[in-house]
């Protein structure tokens, strides 16, 4: 009996041994979770036994534990490394089948997919309209980062302010104004419009003070070089009226007729807001003028915050979200099974899954361009391998003991 028992604990030493020796060589594996081995003790007796006088069996390994506690978040220079400081697992999919992770270290595959090193897909919440604010949580999909030029964005709306001088010179009247003749206007401006192919086209405003009304002004405007009309029957300029305090009266936003493009793109049809425009003392100055139309973009890179939303950047300073990065849970992390190469699958025991976003209830915040260390401490490991070891000699001795005293009895006369 004595040998079983010592069994028992030789291999309940060896198997602590095992564990320890496979956090140390996972001490520096990105997101990897150190195990504990749990031990417990065996008694057997029958059901009538008299348990005050039962003796040991020896022990077993009741379980390996795995710590899910925090690793050190470590800064790289890759905005696809990926940490979660808090609770959580990202999504992966393999193949159709769920896995999670803790390791962050993600990259982007030949077809443009957000993959870890074994291929999995990183899972997330597609966007829902083009507002880049609301995400579809009821479901998943695969991140995908598309090398294509952002669509352009035809300009259809034009917010002005600007500052007429209050003290300028009276100096004609509506239809006098000629763009190539800078004595029939007093003020003149101009911007960039695009059109649906996202080709540029430059806009002219020129501005001619009421030569009989101190309070009105007349507007111009041209589109690479044509005058653009206004109202039905057309008017080839505006009216702009002001109080006496130098804000404007009226008209505070114009519609303008179409304008065909000679490139073919479809016709341009321009708003303008005139609300900021002003009438004071001071010089005239243009302090804003913003449309709200861009060219074609190419990719040039990408932003992640701490909510998990993912947003692709382009040359033509647009920015567009992607998706909101997935978190799972469980209600029993330690129920859940290890698959290698860092990643979990979902077990009974770990309990149903539960889906969210970063922030949000017990979900952690994502770190973009960082990873999550081994949570393994070599120095807790180092004595954990002393213990074993003496338990392993412990138990050894109690074989030899035992020996030792078989040995006697069989040599008794």
């Amino acid at each position: 009996m004595p040998f079983r028992i010592a069994l028992s604990g030789l291999n309940a030493a060896s198997a602590d041994l095992k564990v320890t020796g496979n956090n140390i060589a996972n001490a520096s594996t990105t997101g990897f979770k150190a195990s504990r081995s749990e031990f417990a003790d065996v008694y057997a007796t029958s059901l009538a036994g008299v348990s005050s006088t039962a003796v040991g069996g020896g022990v077993r390994l009741a379980r390996v534990a795995q710590q899910f506690s925090q690793g050190n978040v470590e800064f790289t220079n890759n905005n696809l490394d990926l940490a979660i400081n808090g609770e959580g697992f990202f999504v992966l999919s393999d193949n159709g089948a769920n896995v999670y992770t803790r390791a962050g270290a993600f990259s982007i595959d030949r077809q443009g997919y957000v993959v870890n090193s074994n291929g999995q897909r990183l899972q997330v919440f597609k966007p829902i309209g083009n507002t880049g604010r609301s995400f579809d949580t009821g479901s998943m999909g695969d991140l995908q980062i598309s090398l294509a030029e952002g669509a352009p964005k035809a300009t259809t709306k034009v917010d002005l302010s600007i500052n007429l001088d209050a003290g300028e010179s009276t100096t004609g009247a509506a239809g006098s104004i000629n763009p190539n003749d800078p004595n029939t206007y007093n003020y003149s401006t101009s911007f960039t419009v695009y059109d649906s192919f996202g080709e540029s086209h430059a806009a002219s405003m020129y501005f001619l003070r009421d030569s009989t009304n101190a309070l009105q002004w007349h507007v111009l405007l041209t589109l690479d070089g044509t005058t653009v009309t206004s109202g039905s029957p057309a008017s080839n300029t505006i009216d702009l009226t002001f109080n006496t305090d130098g804000t404007l009266s009226s008209p505070t936003t114009v519609t303008y007729n179409p304008v065909t493009p000679s490139n073919g793109a479809a016709p341009i049809a321009l708003s303008l807001d005139y609300a900021d425009l002003t009438q004071y003392g001071s010089d005239y100055a243009v302090n804003g003028l913003i449309q709200d139309g861009f060219t074609t973009g190419k990719l040039t890179g990408l932003d992640i915050d701490d909510s998990g939303v993912v947003s692709a950047r382009y040359t033509n300073g647009q920015s567009t979200a992607l998706g909101k990065i997935a978190l799972a849970t469980f209600p029993n992390v330690q129920g859940l099974q290890q698959l290698g190469d860092t990643t979990w699958a979902e077990t009974f025991a770990a309990g149903d899954r539960i889906i969210g976003e970063a922030g949000t209830a017990s979900f952690g915040l994502i770190q973009s361009g960082a990873l999550e260390a081994s949570n393994v401490d070599i120095a807790e490991q180092l004595v954990n391998l002393i213990t074993a070891q003496r338990n392993f000699q412990a138990n050894s001795q109690v074989i030899s003991t035992a020996d030792t005293i078989t040995q006697t009895i069989i040599n008794i006369r």
